[in-house]
């Protein structure tokens, strides 16, 4: 990545933090069925989602919503400079590093993601051609490699850009899913 690429990526993460902070929530509880729909993933299948943090688009609802459906739950687990681990969420949280919230469950190991029908993915923005810009940590460029289902990035309608700055490892997504547009496949 060239500096104007990496400055052009801070200065864009920094404008939609920015913008989340007064955004109205988008729990994306309903919509998130629209998303396992859109990729015939039937209940008993395992959706790779997480736990939306403060202004994130995403809630517990969504997560709940995707349970009572019948679909089996991976949330991440953050392990430092690795792969996420993934662990079931079966309702219950408890704290994990940098004040994160975790699934209770057993790690079950960065390889999880392997077994996923779907991954909901967060993003602060994806581009019509599907490059996800994400916070900054790497933790999901480190774990994307190793998924071989569709992913779909959640993220607000106007998170949803006609370009953002790609690097070699960024890995595309599939599809997109907005409060109002729904899903929109990728790339366009």
């Amino acid at each position: 990545m060239t500096s104007d690429e990496g400055n052009r990526k801070t200065t864009l993460r920094t404008h939609l933090r920015a913008a989340r902070r007064t955004a109205t929530p988008a729990p994306l509880s309903s919509e998130v069925l629209k998303a396992v729909a859109a990729f015939d993933i039937t209940p008993g299948q395992t959706v790779c989602a997480y736990l939306a943090i403060g202004p994130e688009p995403g809630s517990p609802a969504m997560l709940d919503t995707l349970r009572s459906a019948g679909y089996r739950v991976l949330l991440p687990i953050v392990v430092g400079a690795a792969p996420l681990d993934w662990a079931e969420y079966d309702g219950d949280l408890r704290p994990g590093l940098y004040g994160l919230r975790e699934p209770a469950g057993t790690p079950l190991g960065p390889s999880a993601i392997t077994t996923a029908a779907l991954a909901l993915v967060p993003a602060l923005a994806v581009d019509h051609q599907g490059v996800r810009l994400g916070k900054g940590g790497g933790h999901y460029d480190r774990s994307l490699p190793l998924a071989s289902c569709p992913l779909v990035a959640l993220v607000r309608d106007e998170e949803f850009v006609p370009h953002l700055p790609a690097e070699p490892h960024d890995v595309r997504m599939n599809a997109v899913l907005t409060p109002k547009a729904g899903v929109i496949h990728l790339p366009m």
